[in-house]
């Protein structure tokens, strides 16, 4: 599992000249670290005299960012497999007729589930860069850098597996799931850039 890997094993894997791990898969890995810094001001705030008023909400923000790290995590691997289902579907025989609707059907199944799952990472890292705003407005000062990185590092996770979305819907037939996804990815950009630039307005520099 990718997940698993030492982070320069991980590293050597994105530059090595394979289709996996691909943008998708980093992009995960990118909103799953931000998670993680964001659980990090919330921990560091908790526990403090000065922050006793916001203690519960930064624990319950804790809680929150270490559910989406862990999903965050498993999509590393689930956008690689995603992706090698699609390789694997173009490799089908097509050698009669029969073969080859199968094999389209196949691709088609395939390259569908290959825009779900950075859909799924692009909603998740939407949601901490509202945990990590959230952190820099309420939680320790001394941590509102590393609060504005997770902002930035989900901003760019969400922007990049939107791109993943996107070229995956370009092969994709069916009109009407391909207008449904094109909607979110539109709604959900603006709402990654309009996020952002609030959490980040939080940070006194």
């Amino acid at each position: 599992m990718l997940a698993n890997d030492k982070i320069t094993e991980y590293l050597d894997k994105a530059a090595a000249g394979t289709a996996v791990p691909g943008g998708g898969s980093v992009a995960a890995l990118n909103a799953a670290l931000a998670a993680g810094l964001t659980e990090m001001v919330a921990n560091l705030t908790i526990g403090k005299k000065k922050y006793a008023a916001v203690e519960a909400e930064m624990t319950a923000l804790v809680e929150k960012a270490s559910q989406l790290r862990e999903k965050l995590t498993a999509a590393i691997d689930r956008d690689a497999d995603a992706y090698t289902e699609v390789m694997a579907a173009y490799r089908l025989p097509k050698s009669t007729d029969e073969e080859l609707a199968l094999r389209k059907q196949k691709i088609q199944d395939a390259i569908k589930h290959a825009a779900l799952v950075p859909m799924e990472v692009a909603r998740q890292a939407l949601a901490v860069i509202d945990l990590a705003s959230q952190a820099i407005l309420k939680g320790n000062k001394n941590a509102a850098s590393d609060g504005a990185v997770a902002a930035m590092n989900a901003r760019t996770a969400a922007l990049a597996a939107i791109y993943n979305v996107r070229i995956n819907l370009g092969s994709i037939d069916d009109q009407s799931f391909v207008e449904k996804m094109e909607q979110e990815v539109n709604q959900l950009q603006n709402s990654v850039v309009e996020k952002e630039n609030e959490a980040l307005s939080h940070v006194n520099v």
